[in-house]
């Protein structure tokens, strides 16, 4: 009769853990079901902004060649200096020259961004085009290579520098801010220039901790500033 109910008993016990094992089971299924879509949905969310990122500058760079093309047209364009750039710097696409007398640099700004390429020299990181209305952003490493960024903590406001490209020629630009942010803070990315051409040059601090950002805005040559 005991050795009965103690079989009773060890069935009870196995079937509760059967059951217990197989809820617990059920829980984390659903539970990663829920982080998988949840992921899916990040992911879903990122890739819609990044898109819209892309079909905003697209048109916005668009507009900006439209603009330009009816500038040529009209007659109304302003006229740079031309200065011949070459097409490639070691196997990469150049898309301007950039040059600060004040720290004496001269480099070459290549037109696709990656880590290979800001090895090599300074790239484009955002923005509109080298010269176009809008924020041509800028980036390099603080190397103390000769066509690096190393010296741009040595700017002041005041001083100037100038963005050569093949399409619309040498422009003049002058820096009138100076500031470190933290590498998350993009918001010296915005593309609002009130219809301005304008420059910002971005490099490390020496300890990488932070972003040294340069603004700089285009010269008016009729003005003198």
């Amino acid at each position: 009769m005991k050795e009965s109910k103690r079989k009773k008993q060890k069935k009870i016990i196995n079937y509760i853990v059967i059951v217990t094992t197989l809820g617990i089971m059920i829980w984390f299924s659903i539970q990663e079901y829920k982080d998988i879509r949840v992921r899916k949905e990040k992911i879903s969310q990122t890739e819609t902004l990044y898109n819209t990122q892309n079909i905003s500058t697209q048109y916005e760079g668009n507009q900006q060649k439209e603009k330009r093309t009816n500038e040529i047209i009209t007659g109304i364009a302003k006229e740079y200096p031309k200065e011949e750039i070459p097409k490639q710097y070691k196997g990469y696409t150049i898309a301007a020259k950039l040059e600060i007398p004040e720290i004496n640099l001269q480099t070459y700004i290549l037109k696709q961004y990656s880590k290979n390429a800001l090895n090599v020299s300074v790239t484009k990181f955002w923005g509109a085009d080298p010269n176009e209305i809008g924020n041509f952003c800028v980036a390099g490493h603080n190397f103390q290579n000769k066509n690096m960024f190393h010296n741009l903590r040595k700017l002041e406001s005041g001083n100037r520098l100038s963005i050569s490209d093949a399409s619309i020629g040498k422009v003049e630009y002058e820096i009138y801010d100076i500031y470190m942010v933290q590498p998350e803070d993009v918001r010296c990315l915005s593309q609002e220039t009130n219809g301005k051409r304008e420059v910002t040059l971005i490099t490390c601090t020496t300890d990488s901790e932070k972003r040294i950002i340069v603004k700089a805005k285009e010269v008016d040559r009729d003005m003198g500033t």
